[in-house]
């Protein structure tokens, strides 16, 4: 099958196995880094297994606003049934939450091995050591060797399938992640004196300054004790 066979993508989808996937869904508020193992058999050698070593990075999840969605619906649409569709989007859009993901391929940290072996024996060790050394984002993919960076869209489906229902639920509670930050820096000024007023900067700049006012000034009481 060459390179330029449209069914190629296809081909690579149905033929990729997810061996093991991240324990943990992908982050709400920041990047995500997912390090992956795709082993793989070169069609050009008999007996030989190509191992992918990479890191897949995802950005965080943004909002699509429901204008800039019915906008992109409508392109191309001139049916009654179209029109009627766009009509129920826009009366239900305040239940809506439409989330955009973007990933991109580390190249600068993509390694390859090439072992002679079964792809099962090899496949088992990469899995033993990643079970005695866990990580809470490695994944371990079957696939094929061309076109292979297609392989790893099967984990990105299965992760945006697996986190999802959690961003909508965090963005629905925080859409800016403002609280989320706030969070954070309560949880760094607790360790370090010095943060307090990094701490007192952000609430004031998010106007949430007396919504966390009693927690703040216990928390500075607290340090001077």
């Amino acid at each position: 099958m060459s390179k330029s066979d449209p069914f190629d993508f296809w081909y690579a989808v149905a033929n990729t196995a997810i061996v093991l996937a991240p324990e943990r869904r992908l982050e709400t508020f920041g990047a995500t880094i997912i390090d992956y193992r795709l082993v793989t058999e070169p069609m050009d050698a008999v007996g030989q297994v190509r191992v992918r070593e990479g890191r897949l990075q995802a950005q965080r999840p943004e909002i699509v606003t429901p204008q800039d969605f019915f906008r992109t619906a409508i392109e191309g649409f001139e049916s009654e049934e179209a029109e009627r569709y766009i009509e129920w989007l826009r009366e239900h859009e305040k239940d809506l939450m439409i989330l955009k993901y973007g990933f991109r391929i580390r190249r600068d940290a993509v390694n390859e091995h090439l072992f002679t072996d079964r792809v099962e024996a090899v496949v088992d060790r990469i899995r033993d050591g990643l079970k005695r050394q866990p990580q809470p984002f490695a994944a371990l993919l079957v696939g094929v060797d061309e076109p292979w960076e297609v392989c790893l869209l099967k984990l990105l489906v299965e992760m945006v399938r697996r986190s999802a229902p959690g961003h909508i639920r965090d963005l629905r509670e925080d859409p800016q992640g403002y609280r989320h930050e706030i969070e954070e820096e309560f949880r760094l000024a607790s360790r370090d004196v010095s943060r307090i007023p990094h701490l007192a900067e952000k609430l004031r700049k998010h106007g949430l300054f007396e919504v966390y006012q009693d927690r703040f000034f216990s928390l500075v009481r607290s340090r001077q004790r």
